[in-house]
């Protein structure tokens, strides 16, 4: 027998001991502090990123195509298709080409800033607008509607006008692209880009969802030929279609900003010379 397995445990053995444990759950207590603040950081960084599992970024969310609604019967054509009748712009710019509207400035007919072809005597609030365009991809155009012809103060030219503007342009590489929402002449700039759901309220906008990706509107525009445009705006909600797929849907909540009615015109972009064209311009209340 080991008789020192029977020797007396005295104080100073059970001071020893209860040291080295106390020693050893400090250790262990500090360990799992260090541990717990590591963890944090790293979810804290992940949490950033989108990255932490449960944890999405929204507007990376692809939400199902939704498509332009059916035509409506009866629809009003604003172009005749053979001249100019019931517009206004500057003549050096504006003229009809086999059945189309066609704008165009060149280094000998520059455009005296940005100018617009205006539909006469004509507003609308909530409509169903569509048409065919297509143009240059050295500049931009736009579609103007709930908008206003501005003659006060010192315009740079007589056909001036602000107010929501859908982007036209010859381009296919997100977000310089045909189908966002401008506030020409206003304070928003792009209000809400191709490919976003958004709403704009307490002075910003908030990005809900997604529309479709780069890959997909490549696919969708006809890049160098006719595309076709739908606008429609019911109250404070507006939706742009493009080849009959919604690519931006719009809602102003800003109480002092958001635009209810106004007028329907043409952009010709100052800057580079360039050319747009419209045809099968057609509108339901």
């Amino acid at each position: 027998m080991n008789t020192a397995a029977l020797k007396p445990v005295t104080k100073s053995d059970l001071t020893s001991r209860q040291l080295k444990s106390n020693t050893s759950a400090r250790c262990s207590y500090n360990r799992m502090i260090a541990a717990r603040q590591t963890f944090s950081l790293q979810a804290r960084r992940c949490v950033a990123l989108g990255l932490f599992v449960g944890i999405s970024v929204l507007a990376a969310d692809i939400l199902p195509p939704i498509f332009a609604p059916p035509e409506p019967p009866g629809m009003k054509q604003l172009f005749n298709g053979k001249d100019l009748t019931g517009w206004d712009g500057d003549p050096r710019l504006w003229s009809v080409r086999n059945g189309a509207i066609h704008g165009e400035t060149t280094p000998e007919s520059p455009a005296k800033g940005n100018t617009f072809l205006i539909l006469k005597g004509q507003t609308f609030a909530d409509f169903d607008l569509r048409l065919s365009f297509r143009c240059s991809s050295n500049n931009n155009s736009g579609v103007q509607y709930r908008s206003r012809h501005v003659t006060e103060g010192n315009p740079p030219n007589n056909w001036v006008v602000h107010g929501y503007q859908h982007e036209i342009r010859n381009e296919i590489n997100l977000p310089n692209v045909t189908g966002f929402i401008y506030d020409e002449g206003g304070k928003r700039g792009r209000m809400c880009l191709a490919g976003e759901k958004a709403t704009w309220e307490n002075g910003k906008k908030n990005v809900t969802g997604t529309l479709i990706d780069q890959e997909s509107f490549k696919k969708l525009f006809k890049l160098d030929d006719w595309n076709d445009v739908v606008i429609v705006a019911r109250g404070n909600h507006i939706q742009h279609f493009l080849n009959g797929r919604l690519i931006m849907d719009f809602t102003d909540n800003d109480p002092q900003l958001a635009l209810k009615e106004g007028i329907i015109a043409f952009q010709l972009h100052a800057g580079k010379p360039m050319w747009a064209e419209f045809k099968n311009i057609r509108i339901s209340e």
